[in-house]
C-alpha cells in the first residue's frame, strides 16, 4: 500500500510538472487531472493507510484523557 501511494504521488507530481513544462493545448488538463487525482485518490489513501490501526478514542478529548493530561502535567512540573 505504501508503494502504491508513493507511485501515485509521483505520477500526479509528474502530471503537474509536465503540464507546466509542456506548452500544448492539453497542458491545463494535465495539471488539473494531476491535482484532482492527488486530492481525490492519493490523500484519502494516505489518510486511510496512516490511521487504519489507530484507536480514535485515544485522540478524542474525553474526561479520562483530560485527567491523564492533567496528571502528566503535574508529574512533569515536579
Amino acid at each position: 500500500m505504501k508503494y502504491l501511494i508513493f507511485i501515485l504521488f509521483l505520477a500526479c507530481f509528474g502530471l503537474i510538472i509536465g503540464g507546466f513544462i509542456m506548452e500544448t493545448e492539453n497542458s491545463q488538463k494535465l495539471i488539473g487531472s494531476g491535482v484532482a487525482v492527488l486530492f481525490l485518490l492519493v490523500f484519502p489513501l494516505f489518510s486511510y493507510y496512516r490511521w487504519k490501526d489507530k484507536n480514535l478514542k485515544d485522540y478524542m478529548l474525553t474526561k479520562e484523557n483530560m485527567d491523564k493530561m492533567r496528571e502528566n502535567q503535574k508529574r512533569n512540573r515536579l
